[in-house]
């Protein structure tokens, strides 16, 4: 028999795929990271605005996370009161964002119960889900990264139009998306390159994207056809063996006429 751990709804503490715990692992790890930029920023400056911005965009995936987590526990009692879900409504609080950290320790910990191989092996089963969570948290930080970048070279700029939180995240959305309305664009050397970084990082994330989506929808209509009820199976067993019985019995007959003659 295998020595590796079976691991329960009740060991894993949650009822949500490995791929989904990595994404909200993730997501937890840049909420934190979010927090720390907000107290080294400068309060209510353009990139302060832009952290926030992004946090507000976490804090509804986290929101969608603890009501997922709630509605679909076998316990919602349990979950709230044993399995940190007092802690999931309190990290949602924008001033109760530390609270964000036991999300990251749970997530770890279901990781670790589940053991190395069955982690693998579940990634691998879950490629096409984990693909899409992968997309939507490379868009967020890109969207991030590429705006502080992008202020940081054009805030203050001559002749810049890309002065703002609300600049930066529309342009490098409209530039990842490859549709360039053109009335936001970079005006110094170093607002190019970055551009030209988002230009790139931009067109795979949409390309994966969508090949998901295609894929989903090729391999909705292609399903299986379903399996016949037993009743049905049993039938044909027992038509089959009434067929092979009359094959016997005509062989049978055909070698006593051949004996004879």
């Amino acid at each position: 028999m295998s020595s590796e751990p079976t691991a329960t709804p009740a060991a894993r503490e949650d009822l949500r795929s490995t791929t989904y715990e990595f994404f909200i692992l993730a997501v937890s790890i840049l909420s934190i990271v979010n927090l720390g930029l907000l107290g080294v920023l400068p309060y209510r400056s353009q990139p302060w605005w832009l952290v926030v911005m992004i946090d507000v965009a976490l804090t509804i995936i986290f929101v969608t996370d603890f009501c997922l987590r709630l509605f679909t526990a076998q316990s919602k009692r349990g979950y709230f009161f044993r399995g940190g879900g007092v802690f999931d409504l309190l990290g949602c609080l924008p001033g109760l964002r530390i609270f964000r950290l036991f999300r990251i320790v749970r997530a770890g910990r279901i990781i670790r119960r589940l053991g190395g191989p069955r982690v693998l092996r579940e990634l691998r089963a879950g490629l096409a889900t984990g693909t899409l969570y992968l997309v939507v948290f490379l868009g967020l930080l890109t969207l991030e990264v590429v705006g502080l970048l992008e202020l940081h070279f054009e805030e203050d700029a001559p002749g810049a139009n890309i002065t703002t939180a609300g600049d930066a995240l529309w342009w490098g959305y409209v530039t990842a998306t490859t549709v360039g309305y053109g009335d936001q664009y970079p005006v110094t050397r170093g607002g190019r390159l970055v551009g030209v970084l988002m230009l790139t990082v931009g067109v795979a994330l949409f390309a994966t994207f969508s090949g998901f989506l295609a894929n989903a929808f090729i391999s909705r209509g292609r399903q299986p056809a379903p399996a016949a009820p037993e009743g049905d199976l049993q039938a044909s067993l027992r038509e089959l063996e009434r067929l092979h019985a009359e094959q016997q019995d005509a062989i049978e007959a055909l070698r006593a006429r051949l004996e004879a003659t």
